[in-house]
């Protein structure tokens, strides 16, 4: 488990700042009838022109600069010209940008035009998670205090959580330890420490929590076809708690 210095801090939240500003900038860019391609092109124009590099861009062989996953999409969607935002859907950006060898990783997920209740519960249940699971976080708490709080607080309301995939440490690299699960034990797992950098990412369905990969090895979808939401940050731990870098 990397704890990073000051310096290294302040590398990452720039990159952290960077993804930000994509996010605020696609809160009125996404609409109906974008392809995913066009809303990658745009991310990385914006990561690229505020001198960061895109991070997922070939990382593992990943052939876009950002993963757009549309509806059922859980996780890893590849940007295509052939995929179109449809009123009522939603759609969930993971960016991640280097800066000076040093990297953030954030998550949101939006409303294509008028969605359903159903729809925004989901997408507020997700990121609401994320934030319950933060009232846990100090030196000294666990992993597993953040993973129970997830847990819990998408379970009371109804939805489960996919459990093949995590959040993790990030920083000097996009996957760092230790791992993150979105269910867990509270006082279990690796002591959280003044200095790591975290990214924290609940991924919850409306269905049933089974997944399946497509064919291009990426493409994580929902078995049943169900909507699924995605929220991440990442942070840092801090003497006293946490701070969110990548709002």
């Amino acid at each position: 488990i990397i704890v990073k210095s000051t310096r290294e801090i302040e590398l990452i939240r720039t990159a952290c700042k960077v993804i930000a500003k994509v996010f605020s900038e696609m809160e009125s860019y996404i609409k109906p009838g974008l392809s995913t391609q066009e809303i990658a092109d745009k991310a990385e124009q914006i990561i690229l022109d505020n001198g960061c590099t895109p991070t997922f861009k070939g990382y593992g062989g990943f052939p876009g600069a950002i993963c757009v996953s549309v509806n059922d999409t859980l996780i890893h969607g590849i940007p295509s010209k052939k995929i179109i935002l449809r009123e009522g859907g939603i759609v969930s950006l993971d960016v991640g940008a280097t800066y000076k060898g040093y990297c953030g990783d954030a998550c949101r997920t939006y409303y294509v035009g008028t969605v359903k209740e159903e729809a925004k519960r989901l997408v507020e249940t997700t990121k609401e998670s994320f934030f319950e699971a933060c009232k846990v976080i100090r030196p000294g708490a666990t992993v597993g205090d953040i993973s129970h709080a997830i847990q819990k607080y998408c379970e009371e309301r109804g939805y489960p959580l996919p459990r093949e995939y995590t959040g993790h440490g990030t920083g000097r690299h996009l996957h760092e330890d230790p791992s993150i699960p979105n269910v867990g034990i509270p006082h279990t797992g690796a002591i959280l420490r003044e200095g790591m950098t975290i990214a924290i990412e609940p991924m919850v369905a409306m269905g049933r929590p089974n997944t399946r990969v497509l064919s291009d090895e990426w493409t994580v979808k929902m078995r049943d076809g169900k909507l699924s939401a995605h929220y991440e940050n990442t942070i840092v731990i801090t003497q006293d708690g946490y701070e969110i870098l990548t709002m």
